[in-house]
């Protein structure tokens, strides 16, 4: 595999990675008001690909946040427990917007990562023409 491959596959793992770090940041943020709801958060896994010999980052254990979230005062919700109280999402907006701009900015580092290599990879060519 030559290097420009393997740079862009690693490149590429990580571009995905982001993205799927955004999907659950998605989802979250739209399901930060829906009682009960637990936020989501993903862990990141280094992995070595043996056949490209490159390695790569994939979306390792998604798991619950188990931060409990904020009870309301409200007797006649119909989810309200024995004592009157309802458990809002322990979702934090301005916490899932900073996730979303990490998450964007190392996706759009991933697309740098891919201009850097073909503009090396041009010039490369470009000196091998001569």
């Amino acid at each position: 595999m030559n290097p420009f491959d393997k740079i862009s596959s690693s490149a590429l793992s990580g571009m995905q990675a982001q993205a799927q770090r955004l999907q659950v940041v998605s989802e979250n943020i739209a399901n930060a008001d829906t009682h009960g709801y637990k936020r989501k958060l993903v862990s990141f896994e280094s992995v070595f690909d043996r056949n490209s010999e490159t390695t790569k980052v994939e979306i390792g254990r998604m798991f619950l946040d188990q931060t409990p979230g904020e009870e309301v005062f409200d007797p006649n919700h119909p989810f309200a427990n024995e004592e009157g109280y309802v458990t809002m999402s322990n979702v934090n907006m301005m916490t899932e917007f900073a996730d979303a701009r990490e998450a964007t900015r190392s996706y759009e580092a991933g697309l740098e990562v891919f201009s850097q290599a073909r503009d090396m990879y041009k010039s490369l060519l470009d000196i091998l023409k001569r």
